[in-house]
């Protein structure tokens, strides 16, 4: 939803709009819980939910709930025969509701909040005619009996429904509502300032990473060079990761690659790294260079178990050769590691293709 913000927000000056999110979701699927569809009354449509498996029945819901302004709560499982479905298998509840010009304070809100990077959650009741709240953290007001799971789950960082469902005493005075949640995207921090850093900040990006560019050397280390870049630091990268991670902007979704090919950069800045919560820490370099780099970071004192942490040489095997086919390679083994998926063909494995997380 977070990439319909802008455009639903235009259109609500001068029309309704019907949004469709995903707001649960079991086994297989092809989108995540949170993705959303937007629906004009000219049947003008905006981002998926399914890729095509559902979205011609959603969009017939859509005009319904244009036309009488009452949200609608649907579910699609597996397809059986012509039937309307998933045929990756697993199960998706889609929740339908009405926008129109009253909502832009609450949605222009959340707009500058997930603009500015800051966490926030829009928690919408599943009824008819729902009720919505923005939730920040630290909010303690009231709110429908649910507040505190709501707080629980922004938090945590994950979407989730919460409410009737749950099966406790007060269910009945706590409607059913799906909280979702839009935290700050995880970081990707690119120690060195060459053609491979400009590729693969080039390519992380639209993948939702905030990206640095960090370089002690002024002369390369230039925001025209890295136009991808949300920032380009001139520093050690050693002491400004250290600096940042005192300041609380390293947390264990960060993603730290080391791409300097030079000893008195890479040997503090991996030494720094190893004792922070990442989620992967890397190092671009032939086997030669990972070798002497490995003898350089022992005789600093870093354990066997420390060295573990560091996948180097970095990129999977992908005969990867020029900077743009090198970026693919490291972000094909930086996802896999970060969901510990095998990173083997999809055709070689048994089970489905998009597994619950």
């Amino acid at each position: 939803m977070r990439e319909l913000l802008g455009p639903v927000l235009d259109l609500l000056t001068t029309q309704p709009v019907a949004l469709a999110r995903i707001v649960a979701r079991t086994d297989a699927g092809p989108r995540e819980t949170g993705a959303a569809m937007a629906v004009t009354g000219a049947s003008r449509v905006l981002g998926s939910l399914s890729g095509g498996c559902v979205e011609a029945a959603v969009l017939h819901t859509a005009r319904q709930v244009l036309r009488d302004g009452q949200a609608s709560g649907e579910r699609f499982a597996a397809a059986d025969g012509f039937a309307v479905g998933l045929p990756c298998g697993g199960e998706v509840e889609i929740f339908v509701e009405r926008l129109d010009h009253t909502a832009i304070p609450l949605l222009r809100e959340l707009h500058d909040a997930v603009t500015a990077h800051r966490p926030v959650a829009l928690a919408t009741t599943l009824e008819t005619m729902p009720d919505r709240k923005l939730l920040h953290p630290g909010d303690t007001a009231p709110w429908h009996g649910i507040d505190r799971d709501a707080a629980a789950l922004l938090a945590a960082g994950r979407h989730g429904i919460i409410g009737a469902q749950d099966g406790t005493p007060a269910a009945a005075t706590r409607p059913r509502t799906f909280v979702q949640v839009f935290h700050t995207p995880a970081r990707m921090i690119l120690a060195g300032a060459d053609d491979y850093t400009r590729a693969l900040a080039a390519a992380a990006a639209p993948l939702g990473f905030h990206v640095t560019v960090v370089d002690a050397r002024e002369t390369f280390c230039t925001p025209a060079r890295f136009p991808a870049a949300h920032e380009v630091v001139i520093d050690w990268p050693h002491r400004y990761l250290a600096n940042e991670y005192r300041a609380g902007r390293v947390d264990p979704r960060t993603v730290v690659c080391v791409l300097t090919h030079d000893p008195k950069f890479d040997v503090p800045l991996l030494t720094t790294a190893m004792p922070l919560p990442l989620a992967f820490l890397g190092a671009l370099g032939s086997r030669r260079a990972h070798a002497d780099r490995v003898t350089r970071l022992r005789e600093s004192g870093c354990t066997s178990a420390d060295l573990a942490r560091v996948h180097s040489p970095l990129g999977l095997d992908l005969a990867a050769h020029t900077p743009e086919e090198t970026a693919i390679s490291i972000l094909a083994e930086i996802l896999a590691a970060r969901s510990h998926a095998s990173a083997r063909p999809l055709a070689d494995l048994d089970g489905p293709i998009h597994p619950p997380r």
